[in-house]
């Protein structure tokens, strides 16, 4: 039998693709953000069948985000693609790109940790902040489809697709 041992927020890493679908480049989610929570948003039917008196609850879907706040640092990588959807108004394909989820609390093999890169849409929701305090910017990673399981090399950071 083995000790659980605690899952810090640090061992479980998203990586955005700052680059293209063609040529990705990630970038740690991590300057500016000091949490960050992915929603599930699971969608629940609930029926209740003619010969019973209680209800019955199905998952029927998720519909996943993943909302972020963020210090703006110019520089840094994923600031710097999120403003500059931002100042495009990027909308429909022009505002989609993929984020790599990494279980670094998992063991590596050859360097690679177990992951999952989703397709995601772009939503920024809000930019500035109060007089003589940095400015934020909030925006949501909205989940498209289906991730693809894989591995993620951090020191390359590549991810390689499950076969």
């Amino acid at each position: 039998m083995t000790t659980p041992t605690t899952v810090k927020r640090s061992q479980f890493a998203a990586f955005l693709n700052v680059g293209t679908a063609a040529e990705p480049e990630y970038a740690l989610i991590g300057d500016g953000v000091t949490t960050a929570t992915i929603n599930y948003n699971p969608q629940i039917r609930e029926e209740t069948y003619i010969h019973q008196d209680s209800a019955s609850k199905d998952v029927e879907r998720y519909a996943p985000e993943f909302p972020l706040e963020q210090t703006c640092r110019a520089g840094d990588g994923v600031f710097d693609f999120v403003d500059g959807l931002r100042q495009a108004r990027a909308v429909e394909d022009a505002a989609k790109t993929d984020v790599v989820l990494v279980y670094l609390y998992e063991t590596p093999t050859e360097g690679k940790y177990p992951a999952e890169r989703q397709p995601v849409s772009v939503a920024i929701e809000s930019f500035g902040g109060d007089g003589g305090t940095a400015n934020k910017i909030n925006y949501s990673l909205n989940f498209v489809g289906d991730p693809t399981p894989g591995t993620f090399d951090p020191a390359t950071k590549t991810f390689t697709p499950k076969a």
